[in-house]
């Protein structure tokens, strides 16, 4: 391990083989850090925080302090980070409150630019980027290969679905569907993120179905219970349509329209 001499380390807090820890950063008791994590200058990591292997951390985060939220009372509540993850600059990610599992979460593979928020309570899956200064608002779900855009602000509770794309400076107060593209305040929707789609090298069956039902779904003056019916008659088993169906179906918020 490399760490600078004027790092303060918590004697609770576990540090894995090849971990580097930069000037003036801290880190709390009851920390877990996988190997080769990098934790660069003026980096706080508070309590009850594990990192998984291989993350980079840059100058001036703060990881893991307390949820902004005046129900919090000091409950034992968690962050977990997985492998793999770019967090860069000011970034801020809170643990959770005690509601739900208590936990918030972040998975694999995923950048985090500069300035963004991910309050408590929230899920981000894996390979999901955030640009700079878009915030995740507490108990936010964001599924696998979601795109936020820069200076974004995502309502509680919303569900951002895989795949999606939010253009930047968008206001999200509803759930943005699997696939597709929306933006503006209030976000609305764009259409299906295709070239996305294509990039991730989606079969055109695939991406044929998920045009069908949206085009079902969104674009026929079906009343919704009629459409979801109709669309998932015709979905054909394809797994990313069925999820589609099943993540509007499921939506609490609505959908953005």
């Amino acid at each position: 391990m490399k760490i600078h001499t004027t790092a303060i380390i918590d004697a609770d807090a576990k540090l894995d083989h090849g971990v580097e820890v930069g000037a003036y950063s801290i880190i709390g008791p009851d920390v877990k850090i996988g190997k080769n994590v990098i934790i660069g200058p003026h980096v706080v990591i508070e309590s009850s925080t594990q990192i998984g292997e291989s993350c980079h951390i840059h100058q001036f985060c703060s990881i893991g302090a307390p949820p902004q939220d005046l129900k919090y009372s000091g409950e034992k509540t968690f962050l977990v980070i997985g492998k793999f993850n770019i967090i860069r600059e000011f970034v801020t990610i809170h643990r959770a409150t005690a509601a739900e599992d208590g936990i918030t979460s972040i998975g694999d593979n995923n950048m985090i630019m500069s300035y963004c928020h991910v309050a408590h309570n929230c899920k981000v899956g894996s390979h999901v980027v955030m640009a700079n200064a878009a915030t995740l608002a507490g108990h936010v779900r964001v599924e696998d290969y979601a795109i936020i855009g820069g200076l974004s602000g995502i309502h509680q509770f919303s569900n951002i679905g895989a795949h999606c794309i939010i253009g930047g400076a968008s206001a999200v107060v509803k759930d943005v569907p699997p696939y597709t593209m929306v933006a503006g305040n209030h976000a609305k929707l764009f259409g299906l993120n295709l070239i996305g789609l294509k990039r991730r090298n989606f079969p055109e069956k695939t991406i044929n179905g998920i045009k069908k039902a949206y085009q079902t779904i969104f674009r026929s003056k079906l009343l919704l219970e009629d459409a979801l019916k109709k669309a998932h008659e015709e979905a054909e088993d394809i797994p990313e349509v069925i999820h589609f169906l099943q993540f509007i179906r499921e939506s609490k918020r609505g959908t953005c329209r």
